[in-house]
Parts: C-alpha cells; structure tokens; sequence
C-alpha cells in the first residue's frame, strides 16, 4: 500500500517550516493502533502493522511526496511572551486525504530533536505518548473536537528523565497544526520590511483550510477572528462540561480549527472545585478548571492583535473592531455551558430564568461537599427515577440539598436524556496511571481494558464498575501530571 501525502503547508508556506528527518528507530514496537481512526483516513490497519507501516509511523520511511517540516510558531507560555517556539520534537510529515475527502495532517511528536529544541532531546517517553493517546480517545468518544493518536510506536530507544524509560514516537492526525502562536510568528518576520505578505498568506491558508464562510465577508480577516472566537468559545463550554482541564493553555497550544491540542499535563476533575489544577508547572493555578475561560478569550485577544494589519489600515479602528468581534465570546461560552448543563440535568427545555439559578446553586453544593463530577449526574439520574438515596448520600448538608433537589424535581427533568449525555467512564486519574506504569514495564493489558471503556462512555456495561468509580482520596489529593519534555 502507499500512502497519498501532500505538503500544502510546507509548499504554501515554506517561511514557517524546516524541512527535517525523523531520527532512527532501532527497535520500532507497535503499542497502540487506532484502526477506526485508520479506516476513517483511508488506509489499511494491516499495512500499518508492517515494517513499511512502521516506517511511516516514526517517520523513518516517508512517501517520495512527503516533505516532512518542523513548524515554527511563538506563543504566550503561562503569559510570558516566547518568540521562538516550534516543534522541537514533532515533524509534520504532510496531508492526507481521509475517506471523506477532507485534508487532514499527520504528524509526529517525539521523532527527535529538531532546529526549535530548546536544548530538549526531542524525545518522548512511552507514558506520556500513551496518555496523549487515551485523553484524545476519550475527548473524541465525548464529542469533544479534537485531534487523535493513530498510533503509538515504541523505539527501541533510551529516554531520559528522572529515570530511564522507553521512548516512543506518536503518530497525531489533525484537521491541521494552525495556532494561536503560528500567528504570533509570521509577524516576527516581516518587522524588519514591513511586508504583511506571508501574514495575508497565511490568514488566507487558514481561512481555506477551516473557515471557507469568511472569504465570503466583507472584511474576511475580520470574520477569522470571529470564527475562531466562536469555534473556541463552543470547545472550552464542551471541556467545562465534562470537568476536563487542559493544563497548559498556552497560545501555542491553541488551534484556529477548534480542536483540542496537545496533551501533556491534562486530567478530568473529579472533586468539583474551580480552583483544580493538576499540571506540576502550573503553580499559581494559572490555567486552573475554573480559569479556562477567561484564558481562553485571552489568548483569542493576542490572536486578533497579530490580524488588526489586515483588518484594518488604521490601527485604532482595528483594534475597535477585533475588541467588539471578541465581544461574542462570552455570551456564546456562557449560552453552551447553560445549554449544556441543562441536557446534563435533564431539563433542556427549561427557560435559562428557570434553570440558572439552580445550576448555580449545585455547583456551590457540589464544591462544598467535594462531590465527584462526573458520577454526581449518573447518580442524580437515579433521583430522576424514584431512588434519591444514592445521591443524598454525596452532600454535607443534607437539608440543603434536599431543597435544592426539591426545585430541580419541579422542571420535570428527563433520566433517559441525562444518561444520554452525561459519561459514566472517562479517563480516571489513577486507572490512566496504572495504565501508563504498566505499558511502560512491557504490559498493555490495562491500556486495553482503560480504552474499552472510555470508548462507549455513555453506556453502563457489566464487568466495569471500577472504571466509573473516582480514584481513593489520598491519590487524587496529591496527583500531578507532567508535560513529559
């Protein structure tokens, strides 16, 4: 078989690439295949599974077509402005056409140092290239947009951290790597000249390849940075929802597709708590569950100031203008999140005059008891049903919650449609890292049983109660995840 890659971004835009080869794979070891992922992109599991296959997959064998490049972009990292980021241990090894006719990137991370490695080795180790693997396996089986591991390949080779691990090479397919901080660097090249050229260029690349509508506008740049703002508004309203909290914000990890990107120092909450950060380098709650929003539109701002030359000659005006097409953020953010927790508790038709002061009332009961997020709904179901004891079970104050359960018995709430919508298994902390320990050591038998579950989120099956039960007190209490550099 023989794999169609096209090199669209590399030919169109070859200021923000460096061409590059993957580095040698002395052992390849195929640990994870994502075959509906593989069907959906046109090409034959099988195929994948041969020396060939692995060759594509750790990028030591690429089509004749195939330009694999390192994407430079900059970004704001925990608000700090770096000019000079890039893929330091990724390749995009180019575009393929999926069975659906639409253009999608394959790209690799971990496949060695690059010209943007920052003094890193450029290499992955197996448990965070697996974790990348569950949590977007999981987003994708929530409806969450997101991007998806096709596969991860152990190398044979010797990573470094704390210790020695395996390494591992993940094979990542996108609708494209287009971000915030790719915009923040086209501007870097032109301050010398002046020259808005590869700005214009690069806007038009993504308006193409994402937005199509906006050639239609008036002012086409202008309508960029609304559609980005209304495609990021609807996915952090979605992560909000499920409890589940990026870790790393940053403008470079965040796409002009509206997909989720990146996973290294992520997790789903269990105890409600606004304030939840699990990421070890996070350590003034910056990118918090609570603050994703509010970062959101941040990092949407810093994406408007690099278009305000296309929008507009005068820069006052611009600026005018990219502030009020900001200005739909919140309001549509805050319409989905209100849409969405009324399906979770079961009265989509209820008005938001009706509902919103009983959503917001949970969510103060919810913290102050440390209810778990995501089996709260499943068990408020069963109150939907008749049996409230499960549930009441859950809260301090019983008297309080049995007056809020009083008020949301009065909208007539719907059991069937909350079981439709709310997860009974995600990607529990501990079951991830019980996962990852033992791939690591050589067994996949626990990744396997995690990826079953997490699949079907939404239907109870026998034989998996300990995938929908939170992790003990004393592990989530201390839990961290890291970004695996």
């Amino acid at each position: 078989m023989s794999i169609a890659l096209q090199s669209r971004f590399a030919g169109e835009l070859p200021e923000l690439t460096v061409q590059w080869k993957a580095e040698e794979a002395p052992e390849p070891q195929l640990l994870a295949l994502n075959e509906p992922l593989a069907a959906e992109m046109g090409i034959d599991a099988a195929w994948l599974r041969s020396p060939e296959g692995l060759g594509l997959l750790t990028g030591t064998v690429v089509p004749a077509e195939g330009t694999p490049v390192a994407q430079a972009y900059a970004g704001h990292q925990f608000g700090g402005f770096q000019p000079r980021l890039g893929d330091g241990r990724a390749l995009l090894l180019g575009e393929i056409e999926d069975a659906g006719g639409t253009l999608r990137d394959l790209h690799l991370k971990g496949s060695g140092r690059t010209p943007f490695a920052r003094g890193g080795d450029g290499l992955a180790a197996v448990g965070p290239m697996l974790r990348e693997f569950v949590i977007s396996e999981s987003m994708h089986a929530l409806g969450i947009p997101t991007t998806r591991a096709l596969a991860v390949v152990g190398t044979g080779k010797a990573v470094y951290r704390e210790t020695v691990l395996p390494g591992a090479v993940l094979a990542r397919v996108a609708s494209s790597h287009l971000r915030v901080g790719t915009f923040q660097f086209a501007p870097l090249l032109m301050q010398a000249s002046g020259n808005t050229d590869l700005l214009r260029r690069l806007a038009d690349f993504a308006i193409a390849r994402h937005h199509p509508q906006a050639a239609e506008a008036e002012n086409p740049y202008l309508a960029l940075v609304e559609a980005v703002s209304v495609v990021q508004a609807r996915l952090i309203a979605r992560w909000m929802l499920v409890g589940f909290i990026h870790g790393v914000m940053n403008t470079d990890n965040m796409t002009i597709s509206g997909e989720t990107i990146d996973y290294g120092p992520c997790a789903f909450m269990e105890s409600f708590d606004p304030a939840t950060v699990f990421s070890s380098i996070d350590s003034w709650g910056r990118y918090a569950y609570g603050n994703q929003p509010s970062i959101a539109l941040w990092n949407l701002a810093r994406f408007a100031e690099t278009l305000l030359p296309l929008i507009d000659d005068d820069s006052e005006k611009a600026i005018a203008m990219a502030e009020q097409s900001l200005g739909g953020f919140a309001p549509l953010y805050e319409a989905t999140w209100i849409d969405g927790m009324k399906a979770k508790l079961g009265v989509p038709r209820a008005s938001t005059d009706e509902a919103g002061p009983v959503i917001q009332d949970l969510l103060a009961h919810l913290q102050q008891s440390q209810v778990d997020y995501t089996s709260f709904y499943r068990l408020l179901a069963m109150a939907a049903r008749g049996d409230s004891e499960p549930v009441h079970g859950e809260f301090i104050d019983l008297a309080a919650f049995d007056g809020w359960l009083a008020r949301w018995r009065a909208l007539e709430p719907d059991a069937d449609a909350m079981d439709r919508v709310n997860p009974i298994y995600i990607p529990r902390n501990h079951l991830v890292e019980e996962a990852l320990t033992a791939a690591t050591g050589g067994d996949l038998a626990p990744l396997e049983g995690l990826l079953d579950a997490i699949r079907s989120p939404f239907d109870e099956r026998p034989g998996l109660r300990r995938y929908a039960e939170p992790g003990p007190k004393e592990f989530s209490a201390s839990f961290q995840t890291f970004c695996g550099t």
